[in-house]
């Protein structure tokens, strides 16, 4: 049975970047070969849910002005697969998913990263969006009916940080941890270490939690990957950090690497 994964993505500039977590995500690909990644990114969010369900999807430099030529030149020409986006349609039910023909794509929350995990673009992935109108413990129940995919040899994968505040970055690449940034990636760190679901899927009210999570949208899909952890299964931390003070790098994945 496949594990599920979260993927820090950070900034679109590690989509050029060769790095520790590049590095990381890499060596995950190396080891793991899905037959297709169902990804959930921070960067499709919908009222209502929808799945790509095109064969071709396009690759979107959803990201503004200020980056290199060179980013917005990328492509990842994975193909899709409409049938695996119709099996999420029917595990979901009764929730209704929008299967999308023609509107979206493969967004840079998932591209930055599988060009790494999966360079030649050779693996088939469906993005499925986030349902705007759920609360944090709806997205994760909802995620719990996916669980038949990793015994069908589909990667459910979540694109997102766990720590994501724009506002307050410090672009000096040597800038510390803001110390709240610290607090709460320890608290995350720590539940995924006991398997303390509950503390992830309802973080204490604080100070940490609404500078670490000023919109949840890059939370959430630590929850999708989350919901697939079996009883007895581990939680091993792919690769860990904090970024330009208020950026997360924490990726998990959840069950055994073979």
């Amino acid at each position: 049975m496949l594990p599920s994964i979260f993927l820090a993505h950070g900034s679109p500039m590690n989509a050029l970047a060769d790095n520790r977590y590049t590095r990381a995500w890499r060596a995950f690909g190396e080891r793991v070969r899905p037959r297709a990644v169902l990804a959930v990114s921070a960067h499709w969010l919908t009222r209502g849910a929808a799945a790509t369900a095109m064969a071709r999807p396009r690759t979107i430099h959803d990201f503004g002005g200020g980056f290199p030529r060179e980013l917005f030149e990328i492509e990842y020409p994975a193909p899709g697969d409409p049938q695996l986006a119709q099996r999420v349609r029917e595990l979901l039910s009764p929730a209704q998913v929008m299967l999308d023909q023609d509107q979206w794509g493969l967004d840079h929350g998932t591209w930055s990263v599988l060009r790494h995990v999966y360079p030649q673009a050779d693996i088939p992935v469906v993005q499925l969006s986030l349902d705007a109108t759920l609360s944090s413990r709806e997205h994760y129940e909802l995620a719990q009916r996916l669980r038949p995919l990793r015994e069908e040899g589909v990667l459910i994968a979540g694109f997102g940080n766990v720590v994501h505040n724009l506002r307050r970055l410090d672009w000096n690449e040597a800038a510390p941890p803001a110390p709240w940034a610290e607090r709460f990636n320890r608290h995350v760190d720590d539940a995924l270490r006991s398997r303390d679901h509950a503390a992830l899927i309802d973080p204490p009210d604080d100070e940490a939690l609404r500078l670490s999570v000023p919109t949840p949208e890059h939370y959430w899909p630590l929850l999708y990957a989350l919901a697939q952890q079996g009883e007895e299964e581990p939680a091993e931390i792919l690769v860990d950090g904090i970024e330009h003070a208020s950026l997360s790098m924490l990726s998990v994945v959840f069950g055994t690497l073979n």
